[in-house]
């Protein structure tokens, strides 16, 4: 396994190797079609085997601090995608992609990494595993159907006929309005201080 920064002719690769990734998921949907560009500068890897994206990782980082992250004390990291293609798991790419982008995230003289993720039991025993620590989480709702979307919306437009919706809910999770919607998920934000 060969640990190296994304190029552009990974594209396919990267999209590839990240929609496979997430098919077994609570991000089963979270679909891209092209690998996201970001506003500010970023730390792009890949793991590849014999010439094929097998892992990825995408931290964008502040170079002033509050402009990325928002849950950790001096200048962050976000990290938008880290995926291990599920041929391929358990061969220590994700960590292997976490550690090096670590350490170019710490010459950048970052202070820490901030993830966010759904409720995916290994995913999160994963961040914990690797030095991460939840600090702070809410609810995605997904609407499906007119009987979901009419607990949740109201006074439509005549013309529009809403057939699904997604929100985020920052109520008391305990909250009963939350038993009528089928698919809910926590969305819980873990930080590894990197200093």
């Amino acid at each position: 396994m060969n640990i190296r920064v994304y190029e552009q002719k990974d594209e396919v690769g990267w999209v590839r190797c990240r929609v496979l990734s997430f098919l077994d998921t609570a991000y089963f949907d979270n679909v891209l079609k092209e690998k996201d560009t970001y506003q500010h500068p970023s730390v792009e890897l890949i793991a590849e085997q014999d010439e094929t994206v097998i892992g990825l990782i995408d931290i964008e980082h502040e170079l002033e601090e509050g402009t990325v992250c928002s849950k950790g004390e001096g200048l962050g990291g976000m990290i938008w995608h880290i995926a291990v293609h599920p041929d391929f798991r358990q061969l220590g790419a994700g960590t292997n992609l976490l550690h090096a982008a670590e350490r170019h995230c710490r010459e950048k003289g970052l202070d820490y990494l901030e993830a966010w993720t759904r409720d995916d039991e290994w995913v999160n025993k994963w961040y914990v595993r690797n030095g991460f620590t939840k600090v702070d989480s809410y609810m995605h709702v997904f609407l499906e159907g007119r009987e979901e979307l009419s607990t949740v919306f109201t006074g439509v437009e005549p013309d529009f006929h809403p057939i699904q919706g997604f929100a985020h809910f920052i109520g008391d999770r305990a909250d009963p309005r939350l038993k009528a919607f089928k698919r809910v998920h926590e969305c819980m934000c873990y930080v590894k201080t990197l200093r």
